[in-house]
Order: structure tokens, then sequence, then C-alpha cells
């Protein structure tokens, strides 16, 4: 099975992979993770991604399209897959289903995570994120603190905000996402495995991904 997320920063698109992780046993592909662990790791894609990464803009296509199509390939995606934060632009859609083509894939799913503005900043201007880049366990001040403040629960190492979840980088992602990701809503609209979720609760999100497998007859 294989499944984008559509959705701005801090729809959640994280927490319903997960669910849909252990529904499924398919591999969650997030490329800002994978992006931040070129940076942690210093590597030639860290070091060119860090600038955009830091300031909120996208990083180029055909980084991102790379970084993808590696990840494809990969052993743990032969029964299929989560995009998480992917494909953020037009082009990055057209380039999946050329690759996806390429390789006899299909999508089974694309749902798209709505949430207001105003919750989204909230949600992000209060997440903190684990250090280890082995756990990156997502906490929120608010709603999910760790037992003890600044100290991951799973694991112990510190929790941090993360430089893109500032006051001012998340509205300049929001703008970027307004702009640039927005759009691939009308472009997977069509299609059948299409559909749009209220987000601002994470069950309701699953059960309506759920309802729509069944009706395509996917599960």
């Amino acid at each position: 099975m294989n499944v984008i997320l559509l959705g701005a920063p801090g729809s959640g698109k994280g927490t319903v992979s997960r669910l849909l992780e252990e529904r499924f046993g398919i591999v969650q592909i997030s490329t800002g993770d994978i992006l931040r662990a070129e940076v942690k790791a210093d590597s030639a894609t860290g070091r060119f991604s860090e600038p955009y990464m830091t300031k909120g803009d996208l990083v180029p296509d055909d980084v991102i399209m790379n970084i993808v199509e590696e990840r494809l390939a990969q052993k743990d995606c032969e029964k299929g897959f989560i995009l998480d934060g992917f494909p953020r632009t037009i082009s990055q859609a057209e380039g999946l289903g050329k690759l996806m083509s390429e390789r006899g894939l299909k999508l089974d799913l694309v749902v798209n995570l709505d949430v207001p503005e105003d919750i989204l900043i909230s949600r992000l201007t209060s997440r903190r994120t684990c250090s280890n880049p082995d756990c990156h366990a997502i906490y929120n001040t608010i709603s999910n603190p760790t037992k003890i403040e600044g100290v991951c629960d799973k694991c112990g190492s510190p929790t941090i905000q993360r430089d893109d979840e500032t006051e001012t980088a998340i509205k300049h992602r929001l703008e970027t996402y307004k702009e640039k990701t927005a759009p691939l809503i009308d472009f997977y609209r069509n299609e059948n495995c299409f559909v749009n979720a209220d987000s601002s609760e994470t069950k309701g999100v699953f059960e309506t991904a759920m309802a729509k497998l069944a009706m395509a007859g996917a599960i």
C-alpha cells in the first residue's frame, strides 16, 4: 500500500503516519527527517540544504527527488510506504508519478490534512523534538509534555525547539506552503484515492483514511 499525506506544517502528518505504519506494517518516509539527518551528518546534501531549512524555504526539487528515489529503492519499501511531507510542489508530484510508473507502482491513498492556521501556529511553536537522531520523538509543551521538562521520555536525550519552528520561521513556512504546496490539493483532487480530512483530531483523520481505503476495496 502506497500513501501520500498532504498538509501544512503541524497538520499531524507524522502522527497519522505512525498509525498507518502500525495498521499496515508499511514504512514512513519523511523527507524532512532525512534532510535533518543529512545536516546532522554534515554531508554535502546537508550542508547545501541547511540554509533553506533554517529559513523555512523549500529545498530545491532536484535534491528532494534524488533523496526520494534512493529511499524508495530500499528493501523496506517493498511492502509499501507513506510519504510524509513529500511531494511539496507540482514538479515533485509529477516526478513522483513518473518514478512510480517506471516501477509499476500505484497510489492507494492521498489524504489532505486540513487544519486552521491558528491551530497550526499553536501546535508548532509548542512542539519539542528529541535531539537524538535515532529517536526523534515529538512532544508538545501544551498537549503532550515530557515527564521531565526538556528530557525525552523514551531515551533521556534533551528535547529541542527546531530552528524552523520559531514563530517567525513558522509563519514563513506557512506562506511558502500556501504558495507552492497547497496547489497539490487540486493536483490530486480528481484522483479516486484522494480524500480531504479535518485534522483537528488525529483519530478522525485515521478513520476517514480507513473508510476511503475500504470504499476503494484496498483493505
